[in-house]
């Protein structure tokens, strides 16, 4: 039997103190990231806060900016704070999961194409599978540096939904990945 855990990656205030940060599609993030998170918790599913932390500015120690956006529901299971694009390493999360016997992932969070796509992979390739809920994952336009193309954040989440998807992950919305739960605790009930 699968046993999943819920990971909230770096939904965190340094991100509001970013140049790039557009609170325009917070609401819809908000909404999916928290429907998301009720619906672990009403299956029992553990929910994991991921917090980033490296050098100074927003996401430096001494920001005081390095904890989860104020909305989030507070009572995460546990809380691990990260120090590069991975939630795996030097941060006891890997020990964590193998302590309580999961081997299923669900990954959402702040930003799609970095932190979420990169814990992804890791931890595909340590031997998890994988959720990646895009619809519960956060980013922002970028431009591109040699042709200058501006890449919304919609066409970077469905290139990260590509690049992911059958090899690293298998791609869900909040609604998806809560019927997957359900049936696979019908299954092994």
């Amino acid at each position: 039997m699968s046993r999943s855990a819920l990971l909230v990656i770096d939904v965190q205030d340094s991100f509001l103190q970013c140049p790039y940060w557009d609170a325009a599609a917070l609401p819809a993030f908000r909404d999916r990231l928290l429907a998301l998170i009720d619906g672990a918790r009403a299956r029992g599913v553990p929910v994991v806060h991921v917090l980033h932390e490296d050098g100074d500015g927003p996401f430096g120690a001494a920001s005081g900016l390095v904890r989860p956006m104020a909305w989030l529901p507070d009572g995460a299971d546990v809380t691990f704070t990260k120090h590069v694009h991975n939630a795996f390493t030097d941060t006891g999360l890997q020990a964590w999961l193998a302590a309580c016997g999961i081997d299923r992932l669900i990954v959402s969070g702040i930003r799609s194409e970095q932190c979420c796509e990169t814990t992804t992979r890791v931890g595909s390739d340590l031997g998890f599978a994988v959720d990646y809920v895009s619809e519960a994952t956060l980013t922002f336009a970028m431009t591109h540096p040699v042709s200058g193309r501006v890449y919304s954040p919609q066409d970077i989440i469905a290139r990260t939904e590509l690049v992911l998807a059958g090899r690293f992950a298998e791609i869900h919305r909040v609604d998806s990945v809560l019927a997957r739960l359900d049936a696979e605790e019908v299954c092994h009930a």
